[in-house]
């Protein structure tokens, strides 16, 4: 039986899809080939309507000698959803349980890896503050995507956001004025620049990159489901070489370490809020 004329479509798009992630690794370094093929298919068309062009492999040409398309092909390729204290069960589980074992150590080291525009950074800020720990932590705050960072290094947010992550805050256990931490100006917020005095912000890929440090927190929520099983269990052998003695492993809401090859490393924290703690 003959193929459709669409399913011809869809297989050469797909040929011209492995080719395009081919390219931007060899020549930009960002190394997309192990992500979920469906979620870089969608974002790739995305932004081939986006600049008008008529095929996938005219946008292979332009990023490829175009740096400021490539600019924004990985702004699309790169996920950034997230908000303050998202999950709000995770830091307030953070906040009971993880935070007691950190009072035992002179100095704390915290990875956000894959920090996106850095919500969750200052996030981490606030609550460590609370419970005076910040002066003693060191949180490294990294990303694939440049200007991400630029923009999480300036601690600016929309201020129609600030109700919603008011409310996370409270539920997270925040016990303040949400409001003691920043100062509005216009249509934006701007966090008080202590918070970030402690962040190292810096690109990072998880992809290719090897550990930066040893940490006593490693945090990265909704970034794994985005790659497919090889991909994981790189990170999580990353994750692990990472981590010290006891270190705790926080990921997001719809990832686990289940079925990976370090399932039988941690122990879990509380199965709810994905918190998982190295064994000896």
């Amino acid at each position: 039986m003959k193929e459709s004329q669409e399913q011809q479509t869809e297989q050469l798009e797909n040929i011209e899809i492995e080719l395009l992630l081919e390219g931007i690794f060899r020549h930009y370094g960002y190394d997309f080939r192990n992500y979920v093929f469906s979620s870089i298919r969608r974002r790739i068309l995305h932004r081939m309507r986006e600049e008008r062009l008529q095929s996938i492999s005219a946008l292979q040409a332009l990023v490829l000698h175009n740096k400021k398309s490539m600019s924004k092909l990985l702004g699309d390729l790169s996920i950034t959803v997230t908000e303050m204290f998202r999950d709000p069960s995770f830091f307030l589980t953070f906040r009971k349980n993880v935070v007691p074992l950190l009072r035992r150590y002179p100095f704390i080291r915290i990875w956000h890896a894959g920090c996106a525009t850095g919500e969750e950074v200052f996030s981490m800020a606030i609550l460590l503050y609370e419970e005076n720990l910040y002066h003693k932590t060191t949180i490294y705050a990294t990303d694939i995507n440049e200007v991400a960072l630029k923009g999480a290094s300036r601690g600016v947010f929309p201020i129609d956001k600030m109700q919603t992550y008011t409310a996370n805050y409270l539920k997270a256990g925040g016990s303040r004025s949400f409001s003691e931490y920043y100062r509005a100006e216009g249509s934006e917020v701007i966090f008080h620049p202590f918070l970030s005095e402690r962040v190292v912000f810096s690109r990072h890929n998880l992809v290719t990159d090897g550990s930066i440090n040893e940490f006593n927190v490693i945090i990265c929520r909704n970034v794994l489901i985005y790659f497919d099983k090889t991909l994981q269990n790189r990170v999580h052998k990353l994750f692990y070489e990472s981590l010290g003695e006891e270190g705790i492993l926080g990921l997001g809401n719809k990832e686990s370490i289940r079925f990976s090859d370090h399932q039988n490393s941690y122990v879990e924290m509380g199965s709810k809020d994905k918190l998982y703690i190295k064994k000896g």
